[in-house]
C-alpha cells in the first residue's frame, strides 16, 4: 500500500521555558545524581512482551479513517509480539521533569520505559544519570541509518544515551509577499520596514542560538561574552520598538493574521503553515541555524530496556522513517528515508521527498549546526537575564 500522507494538523512544538523545578532542574544537585551502577534494574523483556512509552500529543502517525489506530506502532506489534502502552502526556519540558524527577532522584521506576523530550531536557537527564546507556547491538538501524549531523551533540557524544524521534530547524518564517522582499538573515529582522512586526521566542533554549549566529558566533563553542553581547542586541531593539513581542508557538497566530511579517520559528510549523499559504517562507540565514531534536531516552530502572531499544530501532527502519515523515512533518533524522518517500504512488506523498524542510538538501545542510546546551552553571545567570528582556 502507498504511504498517503495526513491532511490532520500536526503538533506544535511545545518547548518549554527553561524553569528552575526548585533549582535541581537548573543545577545538578550532587545528591541527585546516579552513578552508572545504579541505574539498571532486572530487565523483563523476556518474559513480559510491553512497555509503556510517554510522548507527545500528535507526534505519531494516525489512520485518517480511524485516529486512534497508530500505523507504525501496530505495525511493530505484529512483528514482534511486543504489547506497547503508548500515553500522550508531555506537554511541556519542565512539566514532564517535575512530574517525574521525585522517582529518579530517589531512585525508584517511573513506570516507563522509553520518553521523548527536548535534547536541552535531555541534557540535565543525561548530566544526572537519570537515563541509561543504550544497546547497540539491539539496534542496527540507528546504527546505520542515522543522520551524521545529529550523531554526536555536546551533551551525549556519540549518542549513547539519546536517539532523535523527530529533529527540526529554528529559523525565521516571514511573509514574502505582505513584506515584499526576502530575507536572508537575522539582521534583515531589524530593518525599519519591520518595525513592530517582528517576534521573537520567548524561550530561552529555543531564541538564543540563531540571534548569536546572528552575530557571527559559532554556537558549538559559544562564551558568556558571546550570550550578553547578544541579548544587548536584542535589548536594543525591544528600545526601539522593532520587537512586537516574545512568544510560544502562537506566533503561528500572528504570521497567518498578518499581524506579524517575519518571526522565528520552526521548520515544521511552517510546513504546515505553506499548505494553506505558500507565501509564507522559511529562512534557513546565510548565516546558519540550529538545528534540533526531541529524543527517545529509557530512563533509570526502566522494566523493559530491550522491549524499548526494539521499539526505538523500529522506527530507524527506513520504511517506517518514511511513513512517520510523512505524517509529522519535521527534519526526519533518516535520510534514507527521502528514496521511500520519493517512490510513493501519491503525488503529495513524493512530493514530501523533495521538501529541504524534512529533507535538508546539501547546501542546507552546511548551514545547520547543532548548538552547545546552557549548563548547569550558566543557567541561573543566563535565563534571569533572558527572561527580563523577554518579560517572562
Amino acid at each position: 500500500m502507498p504511504l498517503k500522507r495526513s491532511s490532520l494538523s500536526r503538533r506544535s512544538l511545545l518547548l518549554g521555558g527553561g524553569a528552575l523545578l526548585g533549582g535541581l532542574a537548573g543545577c545538578g544537585v550532587p545528591a541527585a545524581y546516579i552513578p552508572p551502577g545504579e541505574r539498571a534494574a532486572a530487565d523483563r523483556s523476556a518474559r513480559d512482551k510491553r512497555l509503556t512509552w510517554a510522548n507527545w500529543p500528535l507526534y505519531i502517525d494516525t489512520d485518517d479513517e480511524r485516529p486512534g489506530r497508530r500505523p507504525t506502532l501496530e505495525a511493530f506489534e505484529e512483528r514482534t509480539g511486543i504489547a506497547v502502552e503508548y500515553v500522550e502526556e508531555i506537554n511541556d519540558n519542565d512539566e514532564f521533569f517535575g512530574k517525574i524527577s521525585p522517582a529518579l532522584m530517589n531512585r525508584r521506576p517511573t513506570g516507563r520505559d522509553l520518553i521523548v523530550i527536548s535534547d536541552w531536557m535531555c541534557a540535565r537527564f543525561v548530566r544526572l544519570g537519570w537515563v541509561q546507556e543504550m544497546d547497540r547491538g539491539r539496534q542496527p538501524n540507528v546504527t546505520r541509518y542515522l543522520d551524521p549531523l545529529l550523531r554526536s551533540p555536546a551533551f551525549d557524544p556519540g549518542r549513547r544515551f539519546t536517539v532523535p524521534w523527530q529533529s527540526g530547524i529554528t529559523g525565521i518564517a516571514y511573509n514574502r509577499r505582505a513584506l515584499g522582499r526576502e530575507i536572508r538573515g537575522v539582521a534583515d529582522l531589524w530593518a525599519g520596514d519591520l518595525r513592530g512586526r517582528v517576534t521573537l521566542l520567548s524561550g530561552l533554549d529555543e531564541a538564543f542560538a540563531l540571534l548569536m549566529q546572528g552575530d557571527g558566533v559559532d554556537i558549538t563553542r559559544w562564551t558568556a561574552d558571546d550570550f550578553h553581547r547578544m541579548c544587548d542586541q536584542v535589548e536594543e531593539q525591544v528600545a526601539k520598538g522593532q520587537i512586537r513581542r516574545f512568544t510560544g508557538n502562537d506566533y503561528i497566530k500572528d504570521l497567518s493574521s498578518g499581524d506579524v511579517l517575519a518571526c522565528q520559528a520552526y521548520s515544521g510549523d511552517v510546513v504546515q503553515l505553506q499548505a494553506d499559504d505558500p507565501d509564507i517562507r522559511f529562512v534557513v540565514p546565510e548565516e546558519g541555524a540550529e538545528l534540533w531534536s526531541e529524543s527517545l531516552m529509557i530512563p533509570d530502572l526502566a522494566r523493559h530496556k530491550a522491549n524499548a531499544e526494539r521499539l526505538t530501532d523500529h522506527y530507524y527502519d527506513p520504511g517506517v522513517a518514511a511513513e512517520l515523515a510523512a505524517w509529522v512533518d519535521y527534519v526526519c533524522p533518516v535520510p534514507a528515508a527521502r528514496d521511500v518517500l520519493a517512490s510513493s504512488s501519491d503525488e503529495e506523498t513524493a512530493s514530501l521527498a523533495e521538501d529541504p524542510l524534512v529533507f535538508p538538501d546539501a547546501a542546507m545542510r552546511e548551514r545547520l549546526v547543532i548548538a552547545r546546551d546552557i549548563t548547569p552553571k550558566e543557567r541561573t545567570e543566563f535565563a534571569g537575564r533572558w527572561n527580563g528582556i523577554a518579560g517572562l
